[in-house]
């Protein structure tokens, strides 16, 4: 497998070159100290993971990974932090991992390993899937979880465990998950005697009705591991990421493109079922569908659409009522509708949640915004 690494500082290239050496999956084609010569590389070179720092000068790793993405490579990226609260981010660019300074040795081969895997259950998929799956089968994740066959024919759990687990390997998007980490996190609450009997079952159950829908070979388990290959096969969750990521700008272009994506977030990560495991994911996805939908009103605003911008207004204020953002767009619409009664009513509606969910006023930019808009109605 080759690798890059990329990093501003000399002393981290030396760490990472004397732990790779170590690793025998791995063939070390260059180190970078900047982006830009890294980016200059990989113009003519293929590699297989990149190791990034995501803290660099005039362009951050962070950056970098969404530039390379937008080129359409998509080499495995490890980002290299010192700060967890940048996982988040790195995730959004499917990241297929990432690692928290000071790096352990352990934690590298692990990650080396899930890479190594990946890479091959991606390749081997793809040399044997049927063309047509991704036609044929579409699992939906948003507002619930459910398969749904070429008939129309929707999918009849086993068990929740089962449905849980499919879940669970859908979120790692094709990495694998080791059995110990499965029986934590899905099974956590059993003997470890018990657990492990239970994994057994779930994931016999799962791969039987897997194979109802031709999709048996997509659950892979391979040295007391576990990953569900999400290529050839049409996930919403999949579809719904990589569209907000692909329209950075919504304009008149993908406007229409724009409300469909919007229309595939059918609702929260899992819907009603309450997964521990899944709740960053469920909140990382509920903040980009609401960043991706204030940035669709406003291109809608921008057309004058206010009817459409006005409906899905109000329907992300029903998911967070203290959304500031969103509270001024619709006092945009309302404007722009020449509704003064209404705009009056919004902005007092919004003042009065404020002060009684966290006992604050509107901010100066609020109200200062609100000023505006009425000034501008006579």
């Amino acid at each position: 497998m080759k690798v890059i690494i990329i990093d501003d500082e000399k002393a981290m290239h030396l760490i990472l070159k004397r732990m790779l050496a170590k690793l025998e999956e791995v063939e070390l084609m260059g180190s970078f100290l900047d982006t830009a010569a890294a980016f200059t590389y990989l113009s003519t070179h293929e590699v297989d993971l990149i190791f990034i720092d995501i803290s660099m000068p005039r362009e951050s790793g962070l950056e970098f990974a969404a530039r390379l993405r937008r080129g359409g490579r998509n080499p495995k990226l490890v980002f290299i932090t010192s700060h967890k609260e940048h996982a988040l981010s790195a995730f959004e660019i499917y990241a297929l991992d990432y690692i928290v300074k000071p790096v352990m040795q352990e934690r590298l081969h692990e990650t080396v390993l899930r890479a190594v895997a990946q890479i091959h259950l991606e390749r081997a998929a793809e040399a044997g899937r049927e063309p047509d799956l991704g036609k044929e089968v579409r699992i939906s994740c948003l507002g619930g979880i459910e398969i749904e066959g070429v008939q129309g024919n929707k999918t009849k759990w086993k068990s929740r465990k089962s449905a849980e687990l499919l879940g669970y390997l859908l979120v790692h998007k094709g990495r694998l998950v080791s059995r110990a980490r499965l029986i934590e996190d899905i099974f956590g609450d059993m003997p470890q005697k018990n657990a492990e009997i239970y994994l057994n079952t779930t994931v016999y159950q799962l791969r039987k009705l897997l194979d109802t829908y031709g999709l048996k070979k997509h659950l892979h388990s391979e040295s007391n591991h576990y990953a569900f290959t999400c290529m050839g096969v049409d996930v919403d969750l999949l579809g719904f990421e990589e569209g907000c990521r692909s329209m950075p700008v919504i304009d008149e272009a993908n406007l229409e493109q724009a409300i469909e994506l919007e229309q595939l977030y059918a609702g929260d990560l899992f819907g009603d079922h309450v997964y521990p495991w899944a709740w960053n994911e469920i909140e990382r996805l509920s903040l980009m569908y609401s960043a991706f939908t204030r940035r669709l009103c406003t291109a809608l605003l921008d057309k004058g659409e206010t009817n459409t911008a006005r409906r899905l207004l109000i329907k992300l204020l029903k998911r967070n009522e203290l959304d500031e953002e969103a509270h001024m767009l619709l006092m945009r619409t309302l404007a722009l509708q020449n509704n003064k009664d209404a705009l009056n009513r919004q902005y007092l509606q919004f003042a009065d949640i404020l002060n009684r969910e966290i006992g604050i006023p509107p901010s100066l930019e609020v109200k200062s915004y609100y000023a505006q808009l009425l000034s501008g109605l006579g």
